[in-house]
C-alpha cells in the first residue's frame, strides 16, 4: 500500500509541478494505459518530458507594408520558442508623436497590423518589444517613408477588345487605382490562352510608364485570350499590387493558315472497271483554321482529263473512281478566305508501292507515345501515321495523323489509353502516290496480364512431357510477354522453375520420373510483372512409348517363326505323322478287287475308276487274324479238301488272300471257338483278307457280287458290322443271295515244294474287262502281295487259275501277256515279302 501511494504522489508531482516565481506550467506527459482512474494492484507507466524554459530573443527582419488607403502591417521573425507564453507588442512613432500600440495574435505572433494609414512623405519609426516570465528584450528600430513602403491597390475594370484590321491584336484598357495622382506607376501584363495553364509576359520595358490602356500584339487569330494587370511604384520601391481581376477576348479572324491534312481509303469490294475511295480529311484546330470553318471544297481530277467539285460540310466523302490515277485536292473555308489547298495522288488500280520507312520504333516518354523512324533516301511530301487499338473482341478502328515530310519524330495526338495495344503504321507519300507502310507494335503504359497461359500436355513419355500452351490473347496481355515461367514439382517434391523465351509455345521438361504424378503451372511476365494460370497435372506412364511394342513384337514374331517352321515340318513329314497320328484307311468301295473278281458282271465298264465305283454301294470290309502254327503242319484233312468242296464253300460266301499265296481256309466261327491259348502261345503271323458284299438298298437282293480290295491295316471289331449285314445270312442260298462273309486260313509256317491248287469253279457268266487295266491291277498285286512264306510257283499257278477263269477260252493271247508279266514278278520270289510285317498279342493279331 505505501508503494501504491508513493507513485501516486509521483504522478501528482510530475503533473503539478509549480515554480519558485509561483507561475503555473504546463502539464506534461501522459499515463499509459490511459485512464483517469488508477486500479490497486494494476501496473502504468508515467512519462513526461521536461521542457526548458526560455526568454524571448531579439525579434529581427523587421519590415513594414503600407496598404494603399488602408493600413500598415508590420512583420518580424520572433526567434526561438520560449516554452512560455511570451507576448509581442508593435510600437511606432513620428518625430514628434506617439501611435497607439498593436499588441500581436497569440496565433500570429510574427505580425500586427496598425489600423491608421500613416501619412506619405513623413518618416516613421517602427520597433517590436517581445516579453515572457523569464524576461523582455526590443528589436532594432527602423525609419522608413512610408511611401516607400506603399503597395497599389491593383488596376480595376480591365477590358479587351479585338480590332477588325488586324487579327493578331487585342487591345487592353484599365482604370488605375487612387494613389495614381501622386506618383507614377509600372505594370505588369500576364496573358494565356483560354485553356493554357501557363502565362505569358509582356515585356516589362513595354509596360514602365504610367498609362491606362495597351496593344498586345503577334497573338493568333480567332483565339480567345485572358489577360491580368499589376502595378507598383515607377521606381521599384515598394511592393507590387496584387493582381486585377481576368479579362478574355477573341482575336479577329483570318484566313487558315494551314492545309487540312487529306488522306483516302479504298474498300476492297468494288465493282468491275470501279472502286469506291473514301476521302477523309482532318478538321483544322483553331489556332490554324484562324476562324469558324464554313465548308471544304474537294476537287477530283482525272489524269489529264476534265475535274471535278464537291463542297462538303462533313469531313469525309466517297466517291467512285475508275481504275485511273487521280489528283485530289482540299481546301478550307471560313469567314476570311480558303487556307491552301492540301493536294492527294490516288494512284491507278495496278501501282505498286516502294520505299517505307526505315528502323520504325514506338515507345512511351512523358505519357506520351512517341514514334521515330529514319527518313527513305526519296523526298517525301508527307507522312501518314495510323494507329489503332488491337483487340479480340473488336475490330480495329484506326484514326490517323499527318506529320510533314521533314519530321520523323513525332508522338500521337489521341486519346490513349493505358495496358493497350497499339498498331503504329507509318506510311510515307510521295508525289506519285503513297509509299509501303511500316507497322509496329506499342503500349502507352504496360501492366501484367489479366491473367496467365494455360498449359496442357502434347505428348508425354516416360521419362519426359512434352507441354503446349496458347498464346495469350492481346486483351489480357497488357504488355508485351517478355518470358514464361514453368513451376512443375511432384507430390511430396520441390518446385522446379524454367524460363521459357516469349516465341515457344512449347517446352519439353526432361529427366522425369516413370510412374509419377507433376503438377505443373506456369505464368507470364511483362515489363511490369506477371500472372499465373491454372494448375495442370499429368502422370509420366511407366513404359517408354514403343517399350512394350519391342518386348511384344519380337515375341509374337518368334512364336510365328515358330509356328510357321512347325507347319512346314508337319507338311514335310505328314507321311510319317499321318502313320503315326491316323493310319491310312482306304475307301473300300474305290479297290481294284473288283477287276478282276470272277463274279464282276459284264456290264460294268472298267475303263476308268469314276465308272468302276459309280455305285458307291461297296459295305463290310473286314479284316481277319489268322492263327498260323509255325511248328504245327496243315491239318490233313484240309489239304485233301476237295475242289468240289471248296465250291460248295463258294455259294456261302467268296474270300481271296491279298498278298501271299492261297492256303486253304476255314470259317470265322471256327477261328473264335478255336484254343485262343493255343494261338498265344505260338509264333503267328497275320493275313489281311477283305470281302466286299455289293449289298441292295433297304435290304433288296443285289444281281451280282462285287468284291474290292481292300488295303486297311485295322481290324473290323464284330461290333463295326452293320445289322444290314447280319441279315443276309439267314437269307436262303438258293434265291441265289451269298452270305456275307467267309474268311480263309492260310498255313504260311513252311515252304512247301508241291502245292495243291484249289479250282475254282468258273462262272457261267464272265464279264469282259479293259485289257490294260487289269493287267495294271495285276503287276501291282503281284509285286505287292508275294509272301515269304509261300511259293512262287503256288502264286503263279493261282493266278494261271484265276486269268483263264476270268478270261475264259476265248482270251488266250490275253493270258499269254499276263503271264509273261507274272514272269517278271516271280523274278524277285527269292526276296522275302510280305504284304504287311506281322506281329501278334495276346487275343489277335493287329497289323503293323
Amino acid at each position: 500500500m505505501l508503494t501504491l501511494w508513493t507513485r501516486v504522489v509521483q504522478a501528482a508531482f510530475i503533473f503539478l509541478t509549480t515554480e519558485s516565481i509561483g507561475v503555473l506550467l504546463d502539464p506534461c506527459g501522459h499515463i499509459s494505459p490511459e485512464s483517469p482512474v488508477v486500479q490497486l494492484g494494476s501496473n502504468f507507466t508515467a512519462v513526461c518530458v521536461l521542457k526548458e524554459k526560455l526568454p524571448p530573443e531579439k525579434p529581427k527582419n523587421l519590415n513594414c507594408i503600407v496598404n494603399e488607403e488602408k493600413n500598415m502591417m508590420c512583420q518580424w521573425d520572433p526567434g526561438r520558442k520560449t516554452y512560455l507564453e511570451t507576448n509581442y507588442t508593435l510600437k511606432s512613432e513620428w518625430a514628434t508623436e506617439k501611435f497607439a500600440d498593436c499588441k500581436a495574435q497569440r496565433d500570429t505572433p510574427n505580425s500586427c497590423t496598425l489600423d491608421y494609414s500613416p501619412v506619405y512623405f513623413v518618416n516613421i519609426e517602427v520597433w517590436v518589444e517581445a516579453e515572457n516570465a523569464l524576461g523582455n528584450i526590443t528589436s532594432d528600430h527602423i525609419n522608413f517613408d512610408p511611401i516607400d513602403k506603399v503597395k497599389p491597390n491593383p488596376p480595376h475594370n480591365l477590358s479587351v477588345r479585338s480590332s477588325e484590321e488586324l487579327s493578331s491584336i487585342l487591345k487592353l484598357a484599365w482604370i488605375n487605382p487612387s494613389i495614381k495622382s501622386f506618383l507614377r506607376l509600372k505594370y505588369s501584363i500576364q496573358y494565356r490562352t483560354k485553356d493554357a495553364s501557363t502565362w505569358s509576359q509582356i515585356p516589362p520595358e513595354d509596360t514602365s510608364s504610367t498609362r491606362s490602356s495597351f496593344t498586345v500584339q503577334d497573338l493568333k487569330p480567332f483565339t480567345e485570350y485572358v489577360f491580368r494587370i499589376r502595378c507598383m511604384k515607377e521606381d521599384g520601391k515598394g511592393f507590387w499590387s496584387d493582381w486585377s481581376e481576368e479579362a478574355s477576348g477573341i482575336t479577329y479572324e483570318a484566313r487558315p493558315s494551314k492545309e487540312p491534312s487529306f488522306w483516302y481509303k479504298i474498300d476492297p469490294s468494288h465493282t468491275h472497271g470501279y472502286r469506291p475511295v473514301k476521302l477523309i480529311w482532318k478538321t483544322l484546330p483553331p489556332f490554324e483554321a484562324n476562324g469558324k470553318i464554313l465548308d471544304y471544297e474537294v476537287t477530283l481530277t482525272r489524269w489529264k482529263s476534265h475535274f471535278q467539285n464537291y463542297r462538303v460540310n462533313d469531313t469525309k466523302l466517297t466517291v467512285n473512281l475508275t481504275n485511273d490515277r487521280y489528283i485530289a485536292t482540299l481546301t478550307a473555308r471560313n469567314l476570311v478566305g480558303r487556307s491552301d489547298a492540301s493536294v492527294l495522288t490516288i494512284p491507278a488500280c495496278d501501282f505498286r508501292a516502294v520505299h517505307p520507312v526505315m528502323d520504325l520504333k514506338a515507345f512511351p516518354k512523358d505519357n506520351k507515345l512517341w514514334v521515330e523512324w529514319t527518313a527513305p533516301t526519296e523526298s517525301v511530301n508527307k507522312y501518314i501515321l495510323e494507329w489503332c487499338v488491337l483487340s479480340d473482341k473488336s475490330p480495329c478502328i484506326p484514326d490517323w495523323q499527318q506529320e510533314d515530310g521533314t519530321v520523323h519524330l513525332t508522338y500521337l495526338r489521341g486519346n490513349l489509353m493505358e495496358s493497350k495495344c497499339y498498331l503504329i503504321t507509318v506510311t510515307p507519300v510521295y508525289a506519285d502516290g503513297p509509299g509501303s507502310p511500316e507497322s509496329v507494335r506499342a503500349y502507352l503504359k504496360q501492366a501484367a496480364p489479366s491473367k496467365g497461359p494455360t498449359v496442357r500436355t502434347k505428348k508425354v513419355g516416360k521419362n519426359e512431357a512434352v507441354l503446349e500452351w496458347d498464346q495469350l490473347p492481346v486483351d489480357v496481355q497488357n504488355g508485351f510477354i517478355r518470358n514464361y515461367t514453368i513451376l512443375y514439382k511432384t507430390a511430396f517434391g520441390n518446385e522446379t522453375a524454367v524460363n521459357v523465351d516469349s516465341s515457344h509455345t512449347e517446352y519439353t521438361l526432361s529427366s522425369l520420373t516413370s510412374d509419377t504424378l507433376y503438377m505443373v503451372r506456369m505464368a507470364a511476365y511483362t515489363d511490369e510483372g506477371g500472372m499465373y494460370g491454372p494448375d495442370f497435372t499429368f502422370t509420366t506412364p511407366k513404359f517408354a512409348q514403343g517399350e512394350i511394342e519391342a518386348i511384344v513384337v519380337p515375341v509374337c514374331l518368334a512364336f510365328l517363326l515358330t509356328t510357321l517352321l512347325g507347319v512346314l515340318f508337319c507338311f514335310n513329314k505328314r507321311d510319317l505323322i499321318k502313320k503315326h497320328i491316323w493310319p491310312n484307311v482306304p475307301d473300300p468301295s474305290k479297290s481294284h478287287i473288283a477287276q478282276w473278281s470272277p463274279h464282276t458282271p459284264l456290264r460294268h465298264n472298267f475303263n476308268s475308276k469314276d465308272q468302276m465305283y459309280s455305285d458307291g454301294n461297296f459295305t463290310d470290309v473286314s479284316v481277319v487274324e489268322i492263327e498260323v502254327n509255325d511248328k504245327k503242319p496243315f491239318p490233313e484233312d484240309l489239304k485233301s479238301m476237295d475242289l468240289f468242296k471248296k465250291e460248295k464253300n463258294s455259294t456261302e460266301g467268296h474270300s481271296s488272300g491279298i498278298g501271299g499265296s492261297s492256303c486253304m481256309s476255314s470259317s470265322r466261327p471256327s477261328i473264335s471257338s478255336g484254343d485262343e491259348n493255343e494261338s498265344g502261345q505260338n509264333t503267328l503271323s497275320t493275313v489281311q483278307y477283305s470281302t466286299v458284299v455289293h449289298s441292295g438298298y433297304r435290304h433288296q437282293v443285289p444281281p451280282v457280287q462285287v468284291f474290292s480290295r481292300s488295303e486297311s491295316t485295322q481290324p473290323l471289331l464284330d461290333s463295326e458290322e452293320r445289322p444290314e449285314d447280319l441279315q443276309l445270312d439267314n437269307v436262303d442260298s438258293g434265291d441265289g443271295v451269298l452270305p456275307r462273309q467267309q474268311y480263309f486260313k492260310q498255313n504260311c509256317s513252311q515252304h512247301e515244294t508241291s502245292q495243291d491248287i484249289s479250282h475254282f469253279e468258273r462262272p457261267k457268266q464272265v464279264s469282259s474287262v479293259n485289257e490294260e487295266d487289269f493287267v495294271r491291277l495285276k503287276q501291282q498285286q503281284i509285286s505287292d502281295h508275294i509272301s515269304q512264306s509261300c511259293g512262287s510257283e503256288q502264286m503263279k499257278m493261282f493266278q494261271e487259275i484265276s486269268t483263264a477263269a476270268v478270261f475264259g477260252p476265248g482270251t488266250e493271247g490275253e493270258v499269254e501277256r499276263f503271264e509273261t508279266v507274272e514272269m517278271e514278278a516271280a523274278i524277285d520270289e527269292g526276296m522275302p515279302k510280305s504284304y504287311l510285317p506281322q506281329t501278334v498279342r495276346q487275343g489277335g493279331y493287329v497289323p503293323q
